[in-house]
């Protein structure tokens, strides 16, 4: 994963700002999607949390800025962000992902 980071990609997005998880039901407070063509820890293509995008898109081509590792879990995720937006602190990152990172022990590779 760490040959994305600075790069810019381009991110299908299955899960839209405000929709709800299919099995669990929470609300995605971000854009996530994944890398069309790769392949991440779980067997699946690689995720992504599109932050500083403050409306549900399709799609999305952006600066992959970190890397949430996911230290009890196989299924790492992209941080991807505009590339005019300045780059975003650690903490913000974790803080914007909470709604679904908070019961996985992380920590931020950049």
């Amino acid at each position: 994963m760490k040959k994305y980071l600075n790069t810019i990609v381009k991110v299908v997005i299955g899960r839209p700002l405000d929709s709800l998880h299919p099995k669990h039901g929470f609300r995605y407070e971000l854009n996530y999607g994944f890398i069309p063509d790769t392949i991440s820890g779980d067997g699946e293509e690689l995720d992504v949390y599109v932050i500083g995008v403050d409306e549900p898109v399709k799609e999305f081509e952006g600066k992959c800025i970190a890397i949430i590792h996911r230290l009890n879990d196989d299924d790492d995720k992209l941080i991807v962000i505009p590339e005019e937006l300045e780059n975003i602190t650690d903490g913000e990152i974790i803080s914007k992902t909470r709604f679904q990172e908070q019961y996985i022990k992380i920590e931020i590779i950049r």
